[in-house]
């Protein structure tokens, strides 16, 4: 007769569970706190030219947000675990305080109670675990923030059927749905809040990152999406000896629960393990950077949540690329596509860093949609040309040890450049930028003097030999563009006389302007800091004799400092 193992450890309860709109305020309590803290120290403060005193406590006030945030996350599960794990992969954009504390996101979600597994799992499939598997394991062997894992055996007559016999049963978080919904929600209120900051609204759109976090997140909790996902990511890798990828049992899956092929092996981060079965962690880490190379760059269909947790180390036979062993992928709810447009110029963004090409990298970024149209790109041209010129190449362990005052400088140097760009973020380029951070820390824990630039350097000559194939074609493209420009050139011309004859004639210096308008808030500035220092200080002289008078007069002194704050704003073109 079919059994059921028992646990006698009982798990946690639901972090789903509870009232949902105390869920919903929850968040918008902690974003709204949040949002406060971080315009009254990086914005408010630098204006009234405290900058030094933000300056100095950024790492601790950083460090209390993630430690925050890692609690509200753990607490509540459902989505809020997928935003700590986006935040703890940006180690581009993201200070050590805040990716540090997060990393534990990845794997530290409270499993839910088993009964409440077994009920949910028996009303998908229509009959008891018992007619349904010839046995399950009641300790989960993963929990995730959407749902868990479970081992299990499948009957005789289904093993012979499908050619599986021990299989993992995934099954949803009960209530996740409605978690998901309220989260979204929160998240979208959160998104509007943001959007109404110049500073981040001429840079993203957020409302719509928000959409696509939310369709991701539907996806990610329909399972039969993901076995699709898992299929389609086998038949992209049927050919090549490094990857494995679980199969399917069709007949035990539905919308919320899903059954695969158990193939649990060595977690890829577990290095003594590696060790142990003979396989040099050093050997794995460029094979993983290939391999995710080929799903972003070649084939358009990727695994954006490569965390060390969905990638298993498998020994095998050597095949033909005289391998001992694989990678195997688990976990495909979190997919991205890169449409060929987008692909295309990713290639050419991936050979402009390889051949250290500052103004050809700039010029990728625009292809694959990353800056709008109206950037002035002149700035950002020598930023690249100079990062690569000092930092090109180092690995993550010999940026280190870089002197951080050549970090400032650069920063300082180059720091309004970056932020004057107005860039937004293209479909699925933020599950792109995720993959491509989890994939470099994997890489960066296998072997710590790991280079990227090693990896990417023959990915990136193969794909420009590839390039040259299609260079007649281009040649030819070209060619017609040019005589089409010859055609159009006498009329333009035409129209450009006409209008210097009428006077019509303007020409516009954007960086010119940005600096006038900076000089004079300054002027502004400056003088109304002057009336309040001397209306301040004279108050306070005044006080001793006439309390009244000179308590009045430090009162009043809250004009000009106001005034100063606030001076210039409608003059400004990026204003908050």
């Amino acid at each position: 007769m079919a059994s059921v193992r028992r646990n006698r450890a009982d798990p946690v309860d639901d972090p789903g569970a509870g009232n949902i709109r105390a869920r919903y305020r929850r968040i918008l309590r902690f974003a709204a706190w949040n949002l406060a803290v971080t315009w009254w120290f990086e914005l408010l403060l630098p204006r009234i030219g405290l900058g030094l005193v933000a300056e100095r406590t950024r790492p601790a006030r950083m460090q209390r947000f993630a430690r925050r945030f890692h609690v509200l996350a753990v607490d509540l599960g459902g989505l809020m675990i997928k935003v700590g794990q986006f935040l703890s992969s940006r180690l581009d954009v993201l200070p050590p305080e805040i990716t540090t504390e997060l990393a534990g996101l990845q794997d530290e979600v409270p499993p839910v109670p088993f009964p409440a597994i077994r009920a949910l799992a028996e009303k998908e499939l229509g009959v008891p675990l018992e007619r349904a598997f010839a046995w399950v394991e009641e300790t989960t062997i993963a929990a995730a923030s959407l749902g868990q894992a479970h081992r299990a055996r499948l009957l005789p007559a289904d093993a012979a059927e499908t050619g599986l016999k021990d299989v993992v049963i995934k099954v949803q978080r009960p209530g996740i749905d409605a978690i998901v919904d309220v989260d979204l929600a929160a998240l979208r209120k959160v998104g509007g809040w943001l959007s109404r900051f110049r500073v981040v609204s001429s840079r993203a759109d957020v409302p719509a990152l928000v959409m696509e976090f939310a369709q991701t997140s539907f996806e990610e909790i329909d399972y039969l999406h993901e076995a699709a996902n898992s299929e389609r990511f086998g038949v992209d890798f049927a050919d090549d000896d490094r990857v494995a990828v679980p199969r399917v049992a069709w007949e035990r899956c539905t919308r919320r629960v899903l059954t695969l092929e158990d193939v649990t092996a060595i977690k890829i981060t577990d290095v003594a393990a590696l060790k142990a079965a003979g396989i040099d962690p050093v050997q794995v880490a460029p094979v993983f950077a290939s391999v995710m190379f080929d799903q972003l760059f070649t084939n358009g269909f990727f695994h954006a949540d490569p965390h060390p947790g969905n990638i298993f180390v498998t020994p095998a036979p050597a095949g033909a690329g005289g391998l001992p062993w694989k990678l195997t992928f688990i976990d495909f709810g979190m997919m991205g596509e890169v449409p060929a447009s987008t692909r295309s110029g990713l290639r050419k963004l991936l050979i402009a860093a390889a051949s250290r090409d500052g103004k050809g990298l700039v010029a990728a970024i625009g292809d694959v949609g990353v800056l709008m149209p109206s950037a002035d790109v002149a700035g950002l041209e020598r930023a690249m040309t100079q990062l690569f010129g000092r930092f090109g190449g180092m690995g993550f362990a010999e940026l280190r040890e870089v002197d951080p005052r050549e970090f400032r400088d650069f920063a300082v140097e180059f720091g309004d450049v970056v932020r004057s760009l107005p860039f937004q973020l293209p479909e699925n380029f933020l599950l792109i930028i995720r993959a491509m951070s989890l994939t470099s820390g994997v890489c960066s824990s296998l072997d710590p003097r790991f280079n990227l630039w090693d990896s990417v350097e023959p990915y990136a000559a193969q794909l420009l030999r590839d390039e040259r194939g299609n260079l007649l074609q281009d040649a030819a493209q070209q060619a017609l563009e040019a005589a089409g420009l010859a055609l159009r050139l006498p009329g333009r011309l035409d129209a450009l006389i006409a209008r210097i004859e009428e006077g019509n004639l303007t020409a516009a210096n954007p960086r010119l302007e940005r600096r006038a308008a900076r000089l004079d808030r300054t002027v502004r500035r400056a003088a109304s800091a002057l009336v309040f220092g001397a209306v301040l200080i004279a108050g306070a002289v005044v006080r001793a004799d006439d309390p009244a008078l000179g308590s009045a007069l430090m009162l009043a002194s809250a004009l000009p400092l106001l005034h100063g704050m606030w001076v210039g704003r409608r003059g400004r073109n990026p204003r908050l």
